[in-house]
């Protein structure tokens, strides 16, 4: 047996593919062809996939074939029409907006002009491009070793994934021992090239995926190789966490997965760098799916305690929050409002921008409530989003009983469980309330679990750690005149975090320990040494960031910034790249 990757990562990929319902074909001796001829598995020596060429990138007759049948009722100059739209030339376009439209296109169906007997003149249809709801009915077809002819370059792709025709998976392998990123810098970084690459092979692209066998990650488009990340789990949050490249093709290219993935865990957000493609990260799909579920067994059992999802700070909470909304929305028939409620204006505004640069909403202001007035008025209007902080819940007066009204909380443990989150379940009375929080609930918070129901998702901080969506908590004792005992510090934060439900008793212990050490702590000269050593510390890391100070409690906090000012050199710009927080 010859050790190379074709046996030990190419062709193990291909046979699973065939066993997840995939047709595969070796292109390596394709045999071009004219439009009007059937894909056949054999033409004298090499398969035939319908190319007239090899720089196109959209296998024609497929497409006309799965579009025919997905259409009956439409004629056949409507699906030429669709085909014609579908694989014209954009490389007029920038990259990442060909693929924004032609994933629309995919997902909302192409528009075309038909004949209208009845009328008279010609009609608006929609030809249907995938039917998103049988998997069955598309056709998914691995092709290998495809060449595709460039500008100046010939690419040959290790595998590529069709669906309905068109190229939505890019796959790019090394043998084991060779790092997966060189399969990104230096495959699927120079097919992407204007000009040395194929850029027309990613305009309907879903996912980009380089794999050693072990090592293997999935980007979107527009990622760089920070952002490509693990697939460790294929359905549940409790699996055993596994990175291979089976468990990337299990929980991504099985028809139904990847048809959810493209459809709903897709995102393009706008800014002012430009326009960026975002597809559901591992616990993101998991956590939404289990959400809405949870949410639709709720509905049923007629109370509106749609759940708490935990994912904590940093792993994308936001961008969850648009899939879980944008989901429901497109999958699960009813006029939905979401009502977005945090309990701190920069909070409701950054939330808003989020859902604003992503389309959800096109006027992220004009659907904010600033007052219960405000928000009675724009419940009833035809709005699909409102944004509003929870202090406006102030009484319990009803201000909607519509039964399609979602309430999705941020943060909601910090103040909404308690009289405000009564006011605003009075509110209203019929709408399903989840609660989206970066922290997990402890002793003294089961006013929450009242209001919002039990855990749904949980991907905690060690997780994000270990996937790389959170960074690293590290611990370094700068100020030694607090003799640290303890040497493993690190680990017993982590372990602190995921075991934040403390008893009464644990809970009393802390603050008896926390009160005989306070004096300690806030000792004006040791606050001095550690306002110096912050000014030091900053100044000298080498490169340009920010920076946040935590303190023991707010009057701290506040002696903390007016020596770190009165410390700071006046050759160098004021402090304004710091955050003075605190605890209490």
């Amino acid at each position: 047996m010859s050790y190379t990757e074709d046996s030990l990562v190419e062709q193990p990929a291909i046979q699973l593919f065939a066993e997840l319902g995939w047709e595969t074909l070796s292109a390596s001796d394709e045999v071009m062809a004219s439009p009007s001829l059937q894909p056949s598995p054999a033409r004298g020596e090499g398969v035939c996939l319908g190319r007239e060429t090899k720089s196109e990138v959209v296998l024609a007759v497929r497409l006309r074939s799965v579009l025919a049948r997905l259409n009956p009722s439409l004629p056949p100059e409507a699906i030429s029409a669709a085909v014609d739209e579908l694989s014209r030339d954009r490389s007029a376009m920038l990259p990442t907006a060909a693929n924004r439209e032609l994933w629309a296109l995919m997902r909302d169906g192409v528009k075309v002009s038909v004949p209208d007997p009845a009328k008279g003149g010609v009609k608006t249809e929609r030809v249907r491009v995938v039917d998103w709801d049988d998997p069955t009915a598309n056709d998914f077809l691995l092709v290998s070793q495809m060449t595709i002819v460039g500008q100046l370059y010939t690419c040959r792709p290790d595998l590529i994934g069709f669906v309905n025709g068109l190229p939505w998976v890019v796959i790019e392998l090394k043998k084991p021992g060779v790092p997966a990123k060189q399969a990104f810098d230096g495959n699927l970084t120079s097919y992407k090239h204007a000009q040395n690459g194929v850029p027309a092979l990613f305009w309907s692209n879903a996912l980009l995926i380089a794999s050693n066998g072990t090592d293997s990650r999935v980007g979107s488009l527009t990622a760089d190789w920070e952002r490509f990340f693990e697939w460790k789990r294929i359905e549940s949050e409790d699996e055993p966490r596994r990175v291979s490249l089976e468990v990337m093709l299990r929980g991504l290219c099985e028809p139904s997965r990847l048809l959810d993935m493209a459809e709903n865990y897709t995102l393009f957000s706008e800014h002012k760098s430009g326009l960026t493609k975002i597809i559901g990260q591992n616990h993101q799909f998991i956590g939404v799916n289990n959400a809405i579920r949870a949410m639709l067994k709720a509905r049923e059992e007629g109370h509106g305690r749609g759940g708490v999802f935990w994912q904590t700070q940093g792993s994308g909470k936001s961008f969850s929050m648009v899939f879980f909304a944008q989901k429901v929305l497109r999958k699960i028939p009813g006029n939905w409002t979401f009502v977005i409620v945090t309990d701190r204006v920069e909070l409701d505004e950054q939330i808003a921008k989020t859902f604003a640069a992503c389309g959800a909403v096109s006027d992220a202001t004009a659907c904010h409530a600033q007052s219960g007035a405000q928000l009675r008025e724009l419940l009833s209007g035809n709005n699909r989003y409102v944004f509003t902080l929870i202090h406006k819940f102030q009484t319990a007066e009803v201000l909607c009983d519509r039964r399609d009204v979602i309430v999705l909380t941020d943060e909601a443990h910090r103040s909404q469980y308690d009289t405000l989150a009564l006011n605003m379940r009075a509110a209203l009375p019929n709408a399903m309330f989840v609660a989206f929080t970066g922290t997990p609930l402890i002793a003294g918070e089961e006013r929450t679990r009242e209001v919002f129901g039990d855990y749904v998702s949980i991907y905690d901080f060690q997780q994000s750690v270990e996937d790389g969506a959170t960074v690293p908590l590290f611990y370094e004792n700068r100020t030694p005149e607090l003799h640290l005992d303890n040497p493993e510090l690190n680990d017993d934060i982590y372990e602190l975090i995921e075991n934040a439900d403390l008893s009464d008793e644990a809970e009393k212990k802390l603050e008896r320990e926390l009160g005989r050490q306070y004096h300690l702590i806030t000792r004006d000269d040791r606050l001095d040494t550690v306002a110096q050593d912050i000014v030091k510390h900053f100044l000298g890391r080498g490169f340009q960031g920010k920076a946040m100070v935590v303190s023991i409690d707010k009057a701290t906090a506040l002696r903390m910034y007016d020596k770190v000012r009165k410390y700071w050199p006046r050759p160098h710009p004021s402090p304004c790249m710091f955050r003075f927080a605190g605890q209490g």
